[in-house]
């Protein structure tokens, strides 16, 4: 947690999935939006595509939310020494939630906030696009349920907990079992 101007405090955010190109673009897109004066949001992938899904860029941009500067980028980006340091880091897709992560520098409290994966919808672009909003509304739910906590008062107990119960709303797909 940093100090912005208005000395309240700005917590980092960083949002995972495996490929970094779809849903944990769209949510650090809706949380630079919703959280503007007291969140930075990022995204990071373990294994990123190296672009930017065009379906979550085209339904953020109907949506109103930012597209510049989103990239797929790795996680190993925010590993390191002079990385931000995360208050915050939500794995957004299954099989990131069952990878072994860095080690984050600060210890940031941790979620699971899986989603299936818009990408994976075949079909015309019409489905394709159904799923994008889909995605975006169930991240815009928990990322405005998260962004309401009121997280000076809550202990780390608590507000591990909270974390975790946004996870399991509406949308939330089950992570799967590590595979050795």
């Amino acid at each position: 947690m940093t100090e912005n101007p208005s000395s309240a405090p700005l917590y980092n955010v960083l949002f995972l999935c495996t490929g970094n190109s779809a849903r944990s673009i769209i949510a650090e897109s809706i949380l630079r939006k919703e959280g503007r004066g007291r969140f930075q949001a990022f995204s990071a992938g373990s294994q990123p595509k190296g672009q930017v899904n065009p379906f979550a860029l085209e339904v953020l941009q109907s949506f109103d939310y930012p597209i510049e500067g989103l990239q797929s980028k790795s996680w190993l980006e925010f590993a390191s020494a002079d990385a931000p340091v995360m208050d915050f880091v939500f794995t957004v897709c299954d099989s990131a939630a069952g990878e072994s992560c860095p080690v984050w520098p600060g210890q940031p409290m941790t979620a699971h906030w899986g989603i299936e994966d818009p990408a994976d919808v075949a079909g015309s672009d019409f489905a394709k696009q159904a799923a994008f909003v889909t995605a975006l509304r169930y991240l815009k739910n928990r990322i405005s349920i998260f962004t309401a906590l009121p997280l000076r008062q809550l202990d780390p107990l608590t507000l591990g907990t909270k974390l975790r119960d946004i996870g399991r709303g509406e949308g939330a797909s089950a992570p799967r079992p590590n595979v050795a």
